[in-house]
């Protein structure tokens, strides 16, 4: 009996439940150790990351911001949520029997954060790649690098950025193994088992959704270059291949007008493009009127009318050149200054943003038939060619990335574009309320200061009816003086053509080219503006009024009548002399709208400027329109009846004799402004 007492334990222990009991022991400290593995090496990796964004960022600022900028990424944003996620591991250690099933639950929590984090870093780790390669081309910048790198993180070795760029890969697609090997140690029938293999396939699926999107931004980024190529560099291009892929997209594209096939629709893309493309629309129609804006505003400011000398000593004109001086010099061009700084050059960021997402749209358009083409086949074949397959991915790609993006992207560019209005109309109140603030001294200075604004409106509304009513009286009175004007002067040196065509074909045939005529037709003349011609005939051998014959005193043919304008004949210097010298009938005076004595008629012949003429050098002398005139001499030191000495105001110089007039009465020298 006592034997078989002896016995009894070591059978019991050998038994099926003492084997599953050690089996289940066994797993269970695996599982411990898996969850410990995840919780140091999550903690040796916070470490790196800790070491990169501060030590190292820090000693290597003599590389410029944008390569710092490619280099470390958003790795700001993976130590935020990586610290909250290992504070939330390390608490979770404490508890033994739910250990397991918080760990899971923990990791579908970080799900959309960790995607979102490690996705942006991953895009850009190609382009961070590339910027090590070109460090080692420069010794001496690639061993400093080392050197700091060495003294920092010693375990890199030689691989120096390259070893400390790829650690946020490896441990985004580690969380998977690491959740693997803790679902592998738990029993199937635990309550922790479902929520394990939950997150296992969440983090799979964080894995596979980060290499769809770093494969649409490389899609992207080599569609969104825009490309400025001439002519010759686009003919280059071409090739066997892209012709057999237009015409196989055109075939495409006229089948489906046709009919015969159906067009792919996705209501989801077009909503968005639409809204993308009036975004679009907004910014260039805003971009083109604040560039109008800006030209008009830098025409106003070289508009400077108190720079000149209007010969007021005091009073309100002085005020208001004072004024106008300081605002011309400083409220203005300032506004100008922040209008393009705050304005116009964010429009054009904007305006230059949108050619990225243009760019893709009209790609993703190219590469739709190419898209349906496979698809079309796949269902009538089964299987497509590795470069079909790639043409369907291409567009999947192109399709997903503007599908999940555009409407970030309008709503960001919405925000922009109000945001610039709101400038533009804080800049605009901006200037009034400056404008205001700086003229109410002078304006406490003018003699109408007191007056109600609806008062003082009414008072310059009659001022300036006043004045326009003296100006109408003094057009009508200065229209009765002149002879009617011509449109021209004469060309110089045409004086005798223009004698000559007057006593062959008389004065009521004479016209004058009001714009440079060029001949197309075998009879038709090429003429400058301001050449005379005698009249012929006022239509051609078919009978069409618009084309007359006429004479240039050499040639014949034939010139729009649009272009011809009646030339009246002003009298010669001669003439003019002549006709002082005679003795005018009073009976044949016109009357005048203001009555004045009548003056003796002067010596020397007075005449009055039909014209305007600008001085060119010392010799002449410059002539309004209207102007008294006194002629000295008819005639240049060397005889030439084309120039003539007069006196105006005081001064003495030569004018063109074409450009005088003769004044019909000497009354013309009492006339005045009516009151």
């Amino acid at each position: 009996m006592a034997k078989h007492g002896a016995d009894e334990p070591s059978s019991r222990s050998g038994s099926p439940d003492g084997e599953d009991r050690a089996s289940e022991d066994r797993l269970l400290l695996h599982q411990r150790l898996a969850v410990q593995e995840l919780i140091n090496t999550e903690v040796s990796y916070l470490h790196l990351l800790h070491l990169c964004a501060s030590d190292i960022r820090s000693r290597l600022q003599q590389l410029p911001q944008g390569d710092l900028d490619v280099l470390f990424s958003n790795i700001d944003d993976i130590i935020k949520v990586n610290s909250r996620f290992l504070h939330d591991l390390q608490e979770i250690a404490s508890k033994k029997e739910e250990q397991v099933q918080l760990v899971g639950n923990l990791f579908l929590e970080f799900q959309e954060e960790l995607e979102q984090v490690y996705k942006i870093y991953c895009a850009s780790y190609d382009q961070a790649l590339l910027l090590v390669e070109t460090y080692r081309k420069e010794p001496e910048l690639q061993q400093h690098i080392q050197g700091i790198i060495k003294a920092v993180v010693p375990q890199a070795g030689s691989s120096g950025l390259s070893f400390l760029l790829v650690i946020p890969l490896q441990r985004i697609t580690r969380y998977p193994l690491l959740l693997q090997k803790i679902l592998e140690n738990t029993l199937p029938d635990a309550s922790a088992y479902p929520v394990l293999q939950r997150a296992v396939s969440a983090l799979q699926d964080v894995n596979t959704n980060i290499n769809e999107y770093k494969m649409r931004k490389e899609v992207a980024s080599k569609y969104t270059k825009v490309e400025q190529l001439t002519l010759r560099e686009r003919l280059a291009r071409i090739n066997t291949h892209t012709l057999s892929k237009k015409t196989t997209r055109l075939s495409q594209l006229l089948k489906q007008e046709a009919g015969l096939i159906p067009r792919t629709e996705d209501k989801e893309f077009d909503d968005l493009e639409e809204r993308f493309q009036w975004v679009s629309l907004c910014v260039t129609e805003l971009k083109n009127n604040v560039a109008a804006y800006l030209d008009n505003l830098q025409a106003f400011l070289c508009f400077r009318p108190h720079e000149y000398n209007l010969d007021i000593p005091e009073g309100p004109a002085v005020q208001y050149c004072n004024l106008a001086r300081d605002l011309q010099l400083e409220a203005f061009l300032k506004f100008k200054q922040r209008l393009e700084g705050l304005v116009w050059q964010p429009l054009c960021s904007l305006a230059k943003a949108l050619l990225g997402p243009q760019n893709l749209i009209k790609k993703r358009l190219d590469k739709l038939p190419d898209f349906e083409r496979v698809e079309e086949k796949l269902l009538e074949v089964g299987s497509v060619t590795y470069e079909e397959q790639a043409a369907r991915h291409t567009y999947q790609a192109l399709n997903s990335l503007l599908v999940a993006e555009l409407p970030q992207f309008n709503q960001l560019a919405m925000q922009w574009l109000g945001q610039i209005l709101r400038t533009f109309v804080t800049l605009q109140r901006d200037l009034a309320k400056q404008v205001l603030q700086r003229a109410e001294g002078s304006m406490a200075q003018l003699p109408h200061h007191h007056v109600p604004e609806p008062a003082f409106r009414k008072l310059v509304e009659d001022t300036l009816g006043r004045a326009s009513n003296q100006l109408r009286s003094f057009q009508e009175t200065f229209e009765k003086v002149l002879p009617p004007p011509t449109t021209q002067p004469l060309l110089p040196g045409s004086e005798r053509q223009m004698q000559a065509l007057l006593s062959r074909y008389g004065p009521g045939k004479l016209y004058q080219v009001t714009s440079n005529i060029s001949g197309t037709g075998t009879l038709d003349l090429t003429l400058p503006r301001g050449q005379i011609v005698a009249l012929l005939q006022n239509k051609d051998t078919k009978g069409n009024s618009g084309r007359w014959l006429v004479d240039t005193g050499g040639h014949r043919g034939y010139v729009p009548a649009g272009k011809l304008q009646l030339y009246h004949v002003v009298p010669s210097a001669e003439e003019l002399r002549r006709q002082a010298g005679l003795n005018e009938d009073p009976r044949c005076l016109t009357p005048e709208p203001v009555r004045a004595p009548v003056p003796s008629i002067p010596t020397v012949n007075q005449v009055i400027a039909a014209y305007p003429f600008v001085a060119r050098s010392s010799h002449e002398v410059s002539l309004q329109a209207g102007q008294p005139v006194t002629i000295l001499e008819a005639q240049d030191k060397k005889g030439n009846p084309e120039w003539s000495l007069v006196e105006v105001n005081g001064r003495r110089g030569y004018v063109p004799s074409g450009f005088l007039a003769r004044a019909p009465s000497p009354v013309l020298w009492g006339w005045k402004l009516p009151s």
